[in-house]
């Protein structure tokens, strides 16, 4: 099969390489130049690294910027993908090799593509063109595919090309060099930029499939049920290996899954996460080694975890004084309150409405996040017609009445008991969500006599008595 590329402004598709029809696996090799600063294993015979801006004839440098360098080439202001480096060009006025290296840790009998991008810096069409020949060959010089490109085009804008082909290693070959070389002089025009080289493993087509719209799917935690993912393998491999990945990571690493080694692959459910799943195939073997496999397309499964939702605790109010309840939830902002039933609350969207029921009463709190996903938690709130407030206590260790407790009072949402001497001293105070005072300050009993509390609610709401103490 021939593989058509088309460009904005030809009037005709350009002819650029026969590529592989079947399916790929990852990057054996694959150069990219860095962001300038990586070193690389490939020569460039005859040619100079310069750090200068404006390479001359002859020389080569990796950039992430190339200029015009007041010549008639285009300003080059990203490489292929943008964000990194490139290889800038200045041809020889000789024709020859400018880039040779050396593939180790490939596969015997396997296909193989090797693709490279290219970039015509000349914005000239009467200057010399870049015409390259792309070169795979064996250690000992037998040339197992070739492409030549031609004359490389003229735009007017600078415009990155790809090109490529396949080749197939014989019995016993692991090793190839990579030869491209420059055809045309320099001098006058032919000036370049590399990037992106590349071999893949090239196999049959390799296809997973999901049921009807389960390709890929996002989905709540709770949501989540057994999904079958089926490989389906063209004709092509021997005797075939199969193994399942998984990658957490969007594609940057992919974990072989345990036992996962069939046409088909149960999902079953799982935390909560972004996951991508493949199949990878190679010839039994040889499926452990990276540059022996295909891989298949992405199946994805992204899963949203439910909120955290909490109602608070229970409270306790008495006849004619509201309590507020304590709602939260983990996650952004924009998560959706919601209490039910809405019966006596100040608000059912908020997290801490005020509640005022008659008698006792639960309320569910249900949370809903940006992804649709819900969670719940439920309070009771009491309630009693008045708060008793014992008015003595005896404080002798006989077991009997020797704490000070306001029972039903509820302090969770922030109010304060206070108990000061005849001398307007603070002798106990408490924010805790119950009160009980054994009459001592500071680890010392304190005399008998009579005291006065306080108790502050957080609307400014005060009550106030006498208390007595007795030893």
């Amino acid at each position: 099969m021939l593989v058509l590329f088309f460009y904005a402004g030809l009037q005709q598709p350009k002819l650029l390489a026969q590529l592989c029809t079947g399916s790929l696996g990852d990057p054996v090799l694959k150069i990219d130049f860095g962001t300038g600063a990586a070193n690389y294993s490939f020569t460039a015979p005859g040619y100079r690294l310069t750090t200068g801006a404006c390479p001359n004839d002859g020389e080569y440098s990796i950039t992430t910027f190339q200029s015009n360098c007041g010549r008639q080439w285009h300003s080059v202001s990203a490489d292929h993908t943008g964000g990194g480096a490139f290889m800038m060009v200045n041809a020889s006025n000789t024709p020859g090799d400018f880039f040779l290296q050396t593939v180790t840790n490939l596969c015997p009998n396997t296909t193989y593509e090797f693709s490279a991008w290219v970039l015509n810096i000349i914005n000239n069409p009467a200057l010399i063109k870049p015409n390259l020949t792309f070169r795979v060959e064996s250690t000992a010089g037998a040339i197992l595919n070739q492409y030549s490109t031609g004359d490389i085009g003229v735009f007017s804008q600078p415009t990155w090309e790809p090109f490529g082909f396949y080749f197939t290693t014989g019995a016993g070959t692991n090793t190839v060099v990579l030869r491209i070389t420059n055809n045309a002089p320099g001098g006058n025009g032919n000036d370049l930029a590399l990037d992106d080289i590349q071999f893949r493993p090239c196999g049959p087509t390799l296809r997973t499939t999901a049921p009807s719209g389960l390709d890929t799917f996002r989905l709540c935690e709770y949501d989540q049920l057994p999904v079958l993912y089926q490989g389906n393998l063209s004709p092509g491999f021997t005797s075939p290996a199969y193994q399942w990945q998984v990658s957490t990571d969007t594609a940057r690493t992919w974990t072989d899954i345990p036992s996962a080694t069939a046409l088909q692959y149960v999902r079953t459910p799982t935390t909560t996460g972004y996951f991508l799943y493949r199949l990878t195939v190679a010839e039994s073997g040889s499926l452990g080694i990276s540059s022996c496999r295909i891989v298949s397309n992405i199946l994805l499964a992204e899963i949203y975890p439910k909120p955290v939702v909490y109602a608070g605790p229970d409270r306790t109010k008495f006849a004619g004084r509201p309590v507020q309840l304590l709602g939260s939830s983990d996650g952004p902002v924009s998560n959706l309150f919601n209490w039910n039933p809405p019966l006596y609350l100040s608000d059912v969207t908020t997290a801490m409405p005020l509640a005022d029921p008659p008698q006792a009463q639960s309320y569910t709190l249900t949370v809903t996040t940006n992804k649709g996903c819900i969670g719940r938690d439920s309070v009771l709130v009491n309630v009693v017609d008045k708060l008793y407030i014992p008015t003595a206590f005896t404080p002798n260790g006989d077991g009997k009445n020797d704490r000070w407790q306001i029972p039903n009072l509820d302090l969770a949402d922030g109010a304060t008991v206070q108990v000061f001497d005849r001398a307007g001293q603070l002798v106990f105070s408490t924010g805790n969500s119950i009160t009980s005072w054994d009459g001592n300050f500071q680890g010392a009993p304190l005399p008998t006599g009579v005291y006065l509390y306080l108790i502050r609610f957080r609307d400014g709401y005060l009550m106030k008595g006498k208390l007595t103490l007795i030893r």
